[in-house]
């Protein structure tokens, strides 16, 4: 498994967790990023890497797709929010 090289950024408030639960289900990026297209979700890997990495913000149909292949809710997704919010 590939560790982060940039430190995260503070465009979103999902990706350390979408990261964090796509590798505890053991999904290649490339494989998440092909199960997104295939639900519709038009990203390449350096969009889906800068998703994750919280360089870029994340778009609503995004976080429902990415909901929905990693069968969370999408509160899921913003567990830990508040820590973004005191910044």
């Amino acid at each position: 498994m590939k560790i982060r090289k940039k430190s995260y950024g503070e465009y979103n408030i999902i990706g350390k967790n979408v990261e964090k639960l796509r590798k505890e289900r053991n999904i290649k990026q490339k494989d998440f990023i092909a199960q997104m297209q295939l639900a519709g979700c038009d990203i390449n890997p350096t969009s889906y890497s800068k998703l994750e990495g919280q360089l870029r913000n994340a778009t609503d149909k995004e976080i429902y797709v990415i909901a929905k292949i990693l069968n969370v809710s999408i509160e899921t997704l913003f567990l830990n929010a508040e820590n973004y919010l005191d910044k």
